[in-house]
């Protein structure tokens, strides 16, 4: 997407869509395939978070929250759940939380029997990483479904900043982002570009270009982190549009 937010698809990128998680997964559509198994895996462990915030909305108990998220992953990845998912429908985020009430409607019972850590799961979740936004959901009045949409633009939102910023510090230039990370969405309302050029060293007039191509490389990785969790290229914008919609961008 341009500065004017129109999408740019250049040949390089629709190449890189071919290999992206999700798609890789559908493709293969059961757990046999080492190369599936293994996007699979990743995708969990990036958007288990919202889940758990989904589930801590349906029940009272911290313990069985926990349980029954990790219950649920190792079922997911130990059973062909992803054989039911709908290619036409392909989005990781609607086919999660779809599953995941399937397994509650179905295995309640069973998930709280479970005790935590004594099942075979390949991932390992750090439910007091999710603990402290959890608990800012739980008074903010949404329903557990408006929960779950939250958290899994939160956490992809995080995953967009923690790359571009990982590129700024591999490049020696940590302080411009810290400086100019507050114009990725708009107009910094705590500082001026003057004052961030005069501590970058810069004129106002570099200091503005290097906003906007800093705004420019977030859309960028905005859409490659959105494209791991759709089945086709022409799903990326409508995500994106349900993304700043749950945000109220």
């Amino acid at each position: 997407m341009n500065d004017e937010g129109t999408p740019n698809r250049t040949d390089a990128q629709q190449a890189h869509f071919a290999t992206t998680n999700w798609s890789v997964v559908l493709a293969a559509g059961n757990r046999k395939n080492k190369e599936s198994q293994i996007a699979l895996e990743q995708l969990c462990l990036t958007y288990w978070p919202p889940l758990y915030s989904y589930v801590l909305r349906r029940v009272t108990d911290t313990n069985e929250a926990q349980d029954l998220t990790q219950a649920f992953f190792e079922r997911l990845l130990e059973k062909d759940y992803v054989a039911d998912a709908d290619p036409q429908r392909g989005h990781f985020r609607a086919f999660l939380i779809t599953a995941f009430k399937n397994f509650l409607s179905k295995e309640w019972a069973k998930a709280k029997a479970l005790k935590r850590g004594g099942g075979h799961c390949n991932i390992s979740l750090d439910f007091a990483v999710a603990e402290t936004q959890s608990a800012l959901d739980a008074n903010s009045g949404l329903t557990a479904e408006q929960s779950y949409d939250k958290q899994w633009a939160i956490v992809l939102l995080d995953r967009v900043m923690e790359r571009l910023q990982t590129e700024f510090i591999r490049k020696g230039k940590s302080e411009h982002f810290t400086e100019l990370k507050g114009y990725i969405l708009g107009a910094d309302s705590e500082t001026t570009y003057a004052h961030v050029a005069k501590r970058l060293n810069m004129t106002e007039a570099a200091a503005k270009k290097a906003g906007s191509r800093l705004r420019h490389r977030y859309r960028e990785i905005l859409r490659q982190e959105i494209s791991q969790t759709v089945s086709e290229p022409e799903d990326i914008d409508e995500e994106m549009r349900n993304l700043f919609l749950v945000l109220g961008l």
